[in-house]
């Protein structure tokens, strides 16, 4: 917790921090790559910081920290924490990192507040990180032991064993190491990252949800192309759509994400929209491989059947779980050649559907329909424990609402 010298001190100026936090954010990351450019290369999403997203993520969690120290002392945010630390450990961020950040951090906010960080708001705050900073090392340091490696050796080079088309911008990967060790488990909903050489050089990383159980040789993950509408088209999923092939290697981390399966034996809902079905992909089939007899009520929502990735693998995989439901929601009409329980047109609404009493839920999509499907659920009495959420990218709704 905050040292009495130091709660006072954050306690008046979180007002004034958290007004300019965001700017604080963007300074520190234009100094921090001036200083080092090497953490472009395989360490930093350029194209989140090209669209803002990664200094918001940055800037709201800090603020959300420093917020739980002072509103109740001795608990940290325990969620927002572990959601961080799963995607630095799935980078293979380093200790020695965090000493930097700060200098630079610190740097950011003397910047944009001048004369009113005195040395002993400067104390204070630098308080605030290294406790935030410690926690996360040491959950970091968690997560590398419990997959029994260092940072150092969180990648592996694999190779692509198959290339599927899925709909006209979905492509499914089959990858299998090229040592031919054994494949170790994941856990059901987890992600590798994968560390892509772009044109120019610069590695670059980005994380996607396994979806399918481990079969012991291979890892199994979907990418979406992504096209920018106006804005730059993402570089590393129409790099992997347009030029990696079968046989072609690629370096990937070991599985990692605090979003998976519950094991409790309750009934499964998961709720998704278009790309955000792969990780529910992955819990399904974990469910098939253990032969689970689970009660699973799955809703997906999509432009059309054919934009719908991975259907006819849910299809299969649902027809194996006894008392399954699929319910689907088609922007664009209701025709399905699915075996689905349900097919309705326009938006997906929980509020249609009879959910299982006592039941666990997964949600993944677009921000405003996880914000959307959660507030219905909840008015529907589900309790907010009950409801877990993953997001691509930086999670920008817990930096803020934690």
């Amino acid at each position: 917790m905050l040292s009495d010298k130091s709660r006072p001190v954050v306690e008046a100026t979180l007002p004034v921090v958290g007004q300019h936090i965001e700017e604080i954010a963007n300074r520190f990351y234009a100094h921090m790559f001036a200083a080092h450019p090497e953490f472009q290369d395989g360490l930093f999403n350029r194209g989140n910081q090209a669209e803002g997203s990664q200094p918001k993520a940055l800037a709201g969690s800090v603020a959300v920290f420093a917020s739980t120290l002072l509103a109740q002392p001795g608990r940290v945010p325990d969620r927002l924490l572990t959601r961080i630390a799963h995607k630095h450990a799935s980078l293979g961020l380093k200790p020695e990192l965090y000493p930097i950040v700060r200098d630079h951090l610190m740097w950011a906010i003397g910047d944009v507040l001048g004369d009113a960080v005195t040395p002993e708001v400067a104390a204070a705050w630098d308080e605030v990180y290294w406790l935030m900073a410690y926690a996360l090392i040491h959950q970091e340091r968690g997560l590398y032991s419990a997959r029994g490696v260092t940072a150092d050796r969180v990648w592996r080079q694999w190779r692509v064993a198959g290339k599927i088309p899925e709909t006209p911008d979905v492509v499914g990967f089959v990858m299998r190491r090229i040592d031919d060790r054994p494949v170790k488990t994941s856990l059901p909903g987890q992600y590798v990252s994968v560390n892509l050489l772009m044109p120019d050089g610069v590695h670059q990383p980005r994380q996607y949800s396994l979806t399918r159980a481990d079969d012991g040789e291979h890892r199994f993950f979907a990418v979406k192309r992504v096209r920018g509408g106006g804005k730059p088209d993402g570089e590393v999923s129409n790099l992997l759509h347009d030029k990696v092939g079968v046989g072609d290697e690629l370096t990937i981390s070991v599985p990692y994400g605090d979003v998976v399966l519950d094991d409790s034996g309750r009934p499964v809902v998961f709720v998704s929209a278009g790309i955000g079905i792969t990780p529910m992909a992955g819990m399904l089939s974990h469910l098939v491989a253990a032969g689970s007899s689970l009660r699973v009520t799955m809703l997906h929502a999509d432009a059309d059947e054919q934009s719908f990735p991975l259907r006819r693998q849910i299809a299969d995989d649902l027809a194996r779980m006894p008392g399954s439901e699929l319910h689907l929601w088609y922007e664009n009409g209701e025709r399905s050649q699915l075996p689905a329980t349900s097919v309705s047109s326009g938006m997906l609404d929980v509020s249609q559907i009879g959910l299982p009493d006592r039941a666990v839920y997964y949600l993944c999509g677009p921000l405003p329909f996880l914000q959307a499907v959660r507030s219905r659920l909840i008015d529907r009495g589900v309790a907010a424990r009950d409801i877990q959420y993953e997001v691509f990218g930086p999670d920008l709704w817990q930096a803020d609402t934690d």
